[in-house]
């Protein structure tokens, strides 16, 4: 019989399969092993007619199992098969019905220590391959285990690792093995694994030799060869990078010598949308678009202009664009996360109207009332970090595991509103809660309902002005802000209303970079900069203002939205909540008075 690797896509069962009928096949003591191992014995297959496709007579489980772990992964392996002869039906159900009485389930790494004993003595490895009934490689494949350390043999022995990162471990010397296994063993590191360990290895995405522009016989770093795959790859993304940009640059020089009236190279990672462009020839303003990939891979993009350019070409008189927005999504996602910060922990802390605005939650509803917890998702890492040290989180995390505490969940639960874990779910929480006198009860509320306050709505509006919330309490102007501040505009306000009109004046033609600067010098006492204390930008206070005229600021909005509500109204007017809520008594974890409703 003929021994090689056929895709999955040209297999199909036989109806000479004696396990080819009859109800779906059990895979539950084969799926585990097919997952973590591979197919390891080869199926009997016979060709079936069509060019290049076979029809299995045995094998049909290991078939499904290698399908269903296709589909879980999303990359297809080759299956190794043995082909007979076609045409003789009653010689495939024999072979079929051998193969399914006799069975065995081979441990790789003794078959490598075997195979590794036969090279030793002389053999190589298509006569072992040959010997053993394998293909020659499945004995190549077996062989490179070698190149593992003892201890991740041993432990890919007793399963504990599973054949995708045994295979990549085999690319790695044996520095970067014992670096990997320190990780392993540190329970505080993220150790990768499978796929997400050739990144790891190569320090970021892997790349091909296929996605090379230049010549491989002139590269000077090092080509790591993967045996079990088809492709060969970079082992130094940096000699890579520098090679394949200078490729690049070749590429764009001659598209400009050749007429194109632009080459524009794409930052590596960026896409082309073909629906956000024109075709058009060389001869009407078409430009060349290079895009490369994270992978190395680089696409030539011959004949586009984007539709806005398009559209400014087919109507030179159109009028001119609306005012862009005075902020940006993110800038206007770090103002709203910061202003609900501030509020929720002043709503944590006067359980008097947690108590009201929750009642108004019960019967108006709102984005939020399933119960769930309000996620603060920010629009990037540098917005998150910055939410995450800021005062507010820290106020309000300290008084949530009071709460947990005072409901004895685990103080590092994430947060109060399911925080609490008890065998008989609600009926346990509420038998719990009869214990807790009004006080503890009442503060719990505090929290769970500043942890399902609204991100980014009118509310926080609302709460911010009753409550007197002075952001200045709670936060600062950090560099995550201040990198997020890009229009001229803004930045010449800011520098007028921190550093003076004169500074403004003088910084008027300088660069954003150094205006930031600035604000962050009068904001520090930095580089003979008089420091303000206090400062916070209009668009956080409560109630909010924008610093241009073109509109554009959501706080600036919601705020207008509710304006009627505290038209008139002064601080004397609001009733006491005192007079109200005597029998709730002091809040026990931040000791001060019951908060005023309007």
């Amino acid at each position: 019989m003929e021994l090689k690797h056929i895709d999955l896509a040209n297999l199909s069962l036989s109806s000479a399969n004696m396990r080819g009928k009859g109800r779906a096949c059990d895979l539950t003591n084969i799926l585990a092993s097919v997952r973590t191992r591979g197919v390891l014995v080869p199926l009997i297959v016979r060709p079936n007619g069509q060019d290049g496709h076979y029809e299995i007579v045995a094998g049909k489980r290991r078939y499904r199992a290698a399908l269903a772990v296709a589909e879980e992964s999303g990359e297809n392996e080759a299956l190794p098969c043995a082909i007979m002869a076609a045409g003789d039906d009653a010689a495939a159900l024999e072979v079929s019905l051998i193969e399914n009485v006799a069975r065995l389930d081979p441990d790789e790494v003794t078959r490598w220590e075997s195979f590794t004993r036969l090279v030793r003595e002389g053999r190589s490895p298509e006569q072992i391959a040959l010997t053993f009934g394998l293909t020659d490689l499945q004995v190549k494949r077996t062989l490179a285990l070698g190149n593992l350390c003892p201890r991740i043999r041993n432990l890919y022995r007793r399963g504990e690792i599973d054949t995708a990162t045994v295979r990549h471990l085999t690319l790695a010397p044996k520095a970067r093995q014992t670096d990997w296994l320190a990780l392993r063993d540190d329970e505080n590191a993220y150790c990768p694994t499978g796929y997400h360990l050739k990144a790891w290895l190569f320090g970021g995405a892997s790349i091909p030799v296929s996605a090379a522009l230049f010549d491989l016989d002139t590269y000077a770093g090092e080509i790591v060869s993967d045996l079990f795959g088809d492709d060969r790859f970079f082992a130094d993304t940096a000699t890579f990078w520098t090679a394949q940009m200078a490729a690049v640059e070749a590429k764009a020089a001659g598209y400009r010598e050749a007429g194109w009236s632009e080459v524009i190279i794409l930052e590596a990672g960026h896409y082309f949308h073909s629906w956000e462009y024109e075709k058009r020839a060389r001869t009407k303003s078409g430009k060349v678009y290079i895009v490369i990939g994270q992978r190395g891979d680089v696409t030539f993009h011959e004949g586009y202009i984007s539709l806005k350019e398009a559209r400014r070409l087919a109507e030179p008189d159109a009028p001119p664009k609306p005012n862009r927005p005075e902020l940006t999504a993110p800038l206007a996602n770090y103002i709203d996360l910061h202003r609900h910060a501030a509020v929720r922990a002043k709503v944590a802390s006067e359980p008097g109207i947690a108590l009201r605005l929750m009642l108004a939650h019960a019967i108006v509803g709102s984005g939020l009332w399933n119960v769930r917890v309000e996620p603060q998702r920010a629009a990037s890492d540098a917005i998150a970090e910055s939410l995450e040290n800021c005062a507010s989180e820290a106020a309000f995390d300290e008084r949530r595991r009071s709460i947990l505490a005072t409901l004895g969940s685990d103080a590092e639960t994430p947060n109060v509103t399911g925080g609490y874990d008890g065998a008989t779910g609600v009926s346990g929480l509420f038998m719990a809660l009869l214990d807790q006198p009004d006080e503890a009860v009442l503060n719990a509320l505090a929290v769970v309902m500043a942890e399902t306050l609204d991100v980014g709505t009118a509310v926080i509006e609302t709460l911010g002005r009753h409550l007197q919330v002075d952001l200045a309490d709670l936060f600062a102007v950090d560099q995550a802000m201040l990198d997020l501040i890009k229009d001229r505009e803004i930045l010449d306000a800011m520098v007028a209303e921190l550093a003076g009109q004169v500074a403004a004046d003088g910084n008027a033609k300088a660069t954003g970079k150094v205006k930031r600067q600035i604000v962050a010098d009068c904001l520090t006492g930095s580089n003979g900069r008089t420091k303000v204390e206090r400062f916070v930008p209009r668009w956080m206070t409560f109630a909010p203002s924008a610093y241009t005229a073109r509109g554009g600021v959501p706080t600036v909005n919601r705020a207008a939205s509710i304006a009627q509500l505290f038209d008139g109204q002064t601080d004397a007017e609001t009733p006491d909540l005192e007079a109200t809520s005597e029998h709730v008594g002091s809040d026990p974890v931040a000791e001060e008075p019951m908060a005023e409703a309007a």
